[in-house]
């Protein structure tokens, strides 16, 4: 007996589990009283299939005879049904898809990996460079792919991603890179998101062979370590922040952003040592430096802007900001000197190699620099902590030394218990 109205209303009310047949291979399948839809059952190709037809709340029973016909309709046609309606929702998908810009991907993609990056730094260059924004939301002035971010998604290919890092290609080639990068990255999420297809036009398999990265390194002017001394002599005559963050450095033969961006909370006085954690050191590994007696020193007369283990060591002009690059270098332009803040690192390898007999080991990790390959590192994973104390003991004693003593060969400062 085929299904009226009547009865529909009654099995929906009853909402008791079950099929129920009308006509025509139609059905109603109820799986309980707030769950029930229509559907047409018919053979294609031998094969039995189940083709459905919306919801019962939506349809009523003339409704479903009427599409239950269509089906019906598109058989005789020779037309499946059911691949009819996965290629509408393909199409659908794909108009969705194609209307995506990257603009809007980069914005999903900076919203659900950036809650993870630890790096507040990291964060914010990320912000500016691909979506053209401050951390405060104002407009970025390094917004380097503003000419990107309107295009659709699935449409941008090499000459778009040239087209944003060429402007930057011979003046910022390590900015390039990382802009290169964070698109790689936006273009990488498209396509696991099923919003492009094929391969990633700013991988750099593809943009290197158009847009080479520079192979040599440029080395850092470097004040000559034999001048050290009578550079650190007349460094102490200044006062400020500035000036004690870069003596600080200099002791420590850390990068600038590390010794700039400390927190007290990283400082252990009864260990002395100084624990930079890996979301601040460039090899995301963390980095313990034994403090020689003078940065203790220096370290224990500064001001502190709050109690904290978060407040910054060295305080910066602004309340909670950290010095600048920038600031550093200017004092070292009052200094007299054109090396750059970075060269002090060659400076202490320099002196450490050719005037002690420190091994070289103890100097490469005092440096934060990975030594030997993969099986050696394995097996020599201590952070050799006694002999780089050591090693950074001289070095401060060698930068607090007369300056005419520092050149002086018989001043040289060669510990005895490392000689070989």
């Amino acid at each position: 007996m085929n299904l009226t109205a009547k009865k529909v209303l009654k099995l929906l009310r009853r909402g008791e589990p079950g099929r129920y047949f009308d006509k025509h291979g139609l059905y109603l399948v109820v799986a309980s009283r707030d769950s029930a839809h229509w559907e047409k059952r018919y053979q294609l190709d031998g094969k039995e299939h189940y083709h459905g037809l919306g919801s019962a709340s939506a349809f009523s029973l003339a409704e479903a005879r009427q599409r239950n016909r269509r089906a019906a309709q598109m058989l005789e046609d020779g037309i499946c049904p059911i691949a009819q309606k996965r290629a509408a929702k393909a199409e659908r998908i794909a108009a969705a898809a194609a209307a995506v810009t990257f603009g809007q991907c980069a914005t999903d993609y900076f919203n659900a990996h950036s809650p993870g990056w630890k790096h507040p730094k990291h964060v914010a260059q990320w912000r500016a460079s691909v979506l053209g924004k401050t951390m405060t939301g104002a407009p970025a002035e390094a917004d380097r792919c503003k000419i990107l971010r309107a295009l659709p998604i699935a449409k941008v290919d090499t000459p778009a991603v040239l087209s944003a890092l060429r402007p930057i290609w011979e003046t910022k080639p390590k900015t390039m890179e990382r802009v290169r990068a964070r698109i790689a990255a936006v273009l990488d999420y498209a396509k696991a998101a099923q919003y492009r297809s094929g391969d990633n036009p700013a991988d750099i398999a593809v943009i290197g062979k158009v847009l080479p990265v520079r192979g040599k390194v440029t080395n850092f002017p470097a004040v000559p370590y034999s001048e050290i001394p009578d550079f650190m002599a007349a460094l102490r005559e200044y006062e400020g922040s500035a000036a004690r963050a870069l003596e600080f450095l200099v002791y420590t033969a850390v990068r600038s952003a590390e010794a700039r961006e400390a927190t007290w909370g990283e400082i252990k006085f009864n260990e002395a040592v100084w624990e930079i954690p890996a979301e601040r050191m460039k090899a995301d590994r963390e980095h313990i430096v034994p403090l020689s007696p003078a940065a203790i020193e220096l370290l224990r007369e500064l001001p502190r802007e709050g109690d904290g283990d978060d407040a910054l060591v060295f305080v910066g002009p602004r309340p909670g900001k950290p010095l600048t690059d920038l600031s550093l270098m200017r004092l070292m332009r009052k200094l007299g000197r054109t090396e750059s803040v970075h060269g002090f690192r060659s400076s202490f390898s320099d002196w450490a190699h050719e005037r002690t007999a420190h091994s070289n080991h103890a100097i490469e990790i005092s440096l934060a620099h990975s030594v030997g390959g993969a099986q050696e590192r394995a097996y020599r994973r201590g952070p050799m902590l006694e002999k780089r104390r050591r090693l950074m003991a001289d070095w401060a004693r060698y930068c607090s030394s007369p300056p005419a003593a520092a050149q002086e060969p018989g001043k040289v400062v060669v510990p005895i218990r490392e000689q070989s």
